[in-house]
């Protein structure tokens, strides 16, 4: 369970730091890109960092200053935008060349706006920007940026029917559209309509390395070994060019198969590939070595990544610190997380959570909760999953009282909680086995205030007092009140309490038997 919140926590961070590694390359590329002046364009409009700012009155202002616009420049700071995730204005500085009559538009610029609208305002708007394009530009290429939508928003009927009409207008000369319901199928888990699709594809156009990728991934989900290998092999012979990810997922597939042989052959090819173009490449490659238990090869991607590039982010903190944990180099984590502690900006907990979830797993309570006072102290502001694994570590070594303040912690911390039924479940497991009656109803009357009270909670609190052996006031009332319905096994539990406490009852008044001798 542990793990598996450190995982999440790693994927999370990663996404986090990925958009400020863009946004530092970004403006040192814009610089230099627009003559290198203090009022690039570019510049202003990459500075925009808050989202009530405009673009398109940033671009106004420039041209009132005698400054010059070309679309081949506002295509490039889209481009940019859309890499740090800033669709807003992406979207306004499209807007803005849609109204100018002397900036002629391209079906491949429509398809970007598409895309943009999709992400700003919803699929609906997309779908209506799309059926108001002028006839000849609904192409394509605006055909398939709709397709990504509908992908994207998991609307697989509607996906499925623009794909059948794609293919009644001749618009499936490259594996784009074929790419994008290939993406569908995995992420829905249909696994037996990809063959179908690269089949097809195979008749109008050639497949590419993406649709590869995608392949692969189906045989790494059900653990395919051969298969894979015979992609990958099909790959090779339509001459198609494997990139990192490629090779990734081999290795993570045979990784899972216990061929570690063949996993340190992928990697080395992997390794090759590599580059400031794909910077992700390496963390990628950290966690892969340190998964075949390689601490030489984790060291190496290391020294050869920070060779490479100035400063670390936080997603490659977060992988190399997850690394030495994975290998059992505490003290090496250690020292790099208080490596990072000085360097960093974000003080994100998702990359203290690494740490802390060490000192969880090897049952270390005491130093993980000295550790997260520390967190506190650096400027760390402890999230949902820090007070999570704190409860499972008190939960584990039967601290009730810990475990419990710990939960509650982690409930008030989110404005919104996501019930975690697993949780709840080992909460009331714990104060089940103790007969905890008034910390199970002191439970009851929090998880009442967060929202979240059920008929399983309920039940959790009639088991509790059914081995306590004592008797509960007005279940069923408090129930109807909180609008919970009662299940077959809440009237199972009351009427084993009924029976437990009316034995005692009956126990107790009974009359006392006399001794046969004092029997006159």
């Amino acid at each position: 369970m542990l793990i598996r919140n450190l995982r999440s926590s790693v994927a999370a961070v990663r996404r986090f730091s990925a958009a400020a590694k863009v946004k530092r390359a970004v403006s040192s590329k814009t610089t230099k890109e627009s003559g290198g002046g203090g009022d690039a364009l570019g510049r202003r409009l990459l500075s925009l960092v808050y989202a009530k700012r405009s673009a398109a009155v940033t671009i106004g202002k420039w041209k009132e200053e005698g400054g010059t616009v070309r679309k081949y420049e506002l295509n490039r700071i889209v481009r940019e935008l859309r890499k740090l995730r800033r669709y807003k204005h992406a979207l306004e500085i499209c807007e803005w060349m849609t109204l100018q009559k002397d900036i002629k538009l391209l079906a491949g610029d429509y398809a970007v706006e598409l895309d943009l609208i999709a992400k700003v305002r919803g699929m609906n708007s997309a779908e209506k920007f799309f059926e108001d394009l002028p006839e000849q530009m609904r192409d394509g290429i605006t055909c398939s940026a709709l397709l990504h939508t509908y992908v994207q928003n998991k609307e697989s009927s509607k996906a499925e029917a623009l794909f059948e009409k794609m293919k009644e207008c001749g618009y499936m000369k490259n594996p784009l559209p074929y790419n994008h319901m290939l993406s569908l199928y995995v992420s829905d888990g249909k696994f037996d309509k990809v063959p179908d699709v690269i089949g097809e594809m195979k008749v109008y156009t050639k497949p590419d390395v993406v649709t590869y990728n995608l392949w692969l991934r189906v045989c790494a989900s059900q653990n395919d070994v051969d298969r894979a290998e015979r992609v990958f092999l099909e790959l090779k012979k339509r001459k198609v060019n494997p990139d990192w990810v490629t090779f990734s997922t081999l290795t993570n597939l045979y990784i899972k198969s216990s061929q570690i042989e063949k996993a340190a052959a992928t990697l080395k090819e992997m390794e090759k590939m590599a580059s400031q173009k794909n910077r992700i490449a390496y963390s990628s490659l950290i966690s892969l070595h340190a998964n075949i238990g390689d601490k030489a090869g984790v060291q190496r991607v290391w020294k050869k990544l920070k060779s490479c590039f100035p400063k670390m982010n936080d997603a490659e903190y977060t992988c190399m610190i997850a690394s030495h944990v994975k290998l059992k180099q505490i003290e090496e984590a250690e020292k790099l997380y208080t490596e990072w502690e000085s360097v960093s900006g974000t003080h994100d907990p998702r990359v203290s959570n690494i740490i802390l979830a060490a000192y969880i797993n090897r049952d270390q309570m005491d130093v993980a909760e000295t550790f997260c006072s520390r967190m506190v102290q650096n400027g760390v502001t402890p999230c949902y999953s820090t007070w999570e694994l704190l409860t499972w570590g008190f939960l584990k070594q039967e601290h009730t009282k810990k475990a419990l303040e710990y939960f509650k912690k982690a409930v008030g911390s989110v404005k919104k909680w996501d019930p975690h039924q697993r949780l709840i479940a080992e909460v009331f497991g714990r104060l089940n086995e103790e007969g905890n009656v008034e910390e199970a109803e002191e439970l009851v009357v929090f998880l009442r205030n967060a929202g979240h009270v059920s008929t399983e909670t309920y039940n959790s609190l009639l088991r509790t007092y059914a081995q306590a052996g004592t008797m509960p006031l007005l279940v069923e009332e408090r129930m109807k009140k909180d609008n919970v319905e009662l299940n077959k096994e809440t009237r199972s539990l009351l009427k084993r309490i009924h029976k437990i406490c009316a034995s005692e009852v009956s126990s107790i008044c009974s009359p006392l038997e006399v001794p046969k001798e004092n029997i006159v």
